[in-house]
């Protein structure tokens, strides 16, 4: 049995997320869902394999931009392609300009749920960059795309890392042509991203 298959990742039923309010795309409304994500002790863990399979439940991903701007005033995201080595294999090949992964159990003993989700968030970045700049952060919205087989699966809640200068870079071999790149010339480019990144990317700064 493969890692992937073996591997028990937080979910929440995807009835509990309609309930709060089903939206398309992105939303700005972090206040009206994770709190009650949260709290209201439907959270749990269940097998990844099985998981990617059944829409009756939503993966929580967080998924982190990394933003600088410098003294030109233009901002720069963190962008890269995904490698053939990256969990899902759906989105190999793709450009992306967010960081992120599931919240499993290994992370399981950080305390309340909320205190899991950012232990797990966290581990994730460590894995997969190498952050050396103090940065600011927050939690700006929410992605849900259930116009993909990927994204009928996942929830994502979208960070945004301000950064101080421009070194973060790739951890992960399979991050390839990591670099920052002005948001001008990546908005042209969306095409070739994956469906989160343009989806966030307009939503944000289109």
């Amino acid at each position: 049995m493969s890692t992937v298959a073996e591997e028990r990742v937080l979910v929440v039923p995807t009835s509990e997320f309609h309930a709060l309010g089903h939206f398309q795309g992105f939303s700005p409304e972090v206040s009206s869902y994770l709190p009650a994500l949260f709290e209201n002790g439907q959270l749990s863990y269940k097998p990844r394999g099985e998981m990617e399979e059944d829409p009756s439940f939503k993966q929580l991903i967080p998924y982190v931009l990394f933003r600088y701007t410098g003294a030109d005033k233009k901002p720069r995201l963190f962008q890269y392609t995904r490698g053939g080595g990256q969990g899902e294999a759906r989105l190999h090949a793709k450009r992306s300009v967010g960081i992120g992964g599931h919240i499993s159990t290994e992370d399981a003993g950080a305390g309340t749920k909320q205190d899991v989700y950012r232990e797990g968030m966290l581990r994730e970045l460590s894995e997969e960059v190498v952050i050396e700049a103090p940065y600011t952060e927050q939690c700006v919205g929410l992605i849900n795309d259930d116009e993909t087989p990927v994204g009928k699966v996942h929830l994502g809640i979208v960070h945004i890392f301000d950064v101080e200068n421009l070194n973060v870079h790739a951890r992960e071999e399979d991050i390839l042509g990591a670099c920052f790149m002005p948001i001008d010339e990546i908005l042209p480019e969306l095409e070739h991203y994956e469906t989160w990144s343009q989806i966030v990317v307009k939503a944000l700064f289109g």
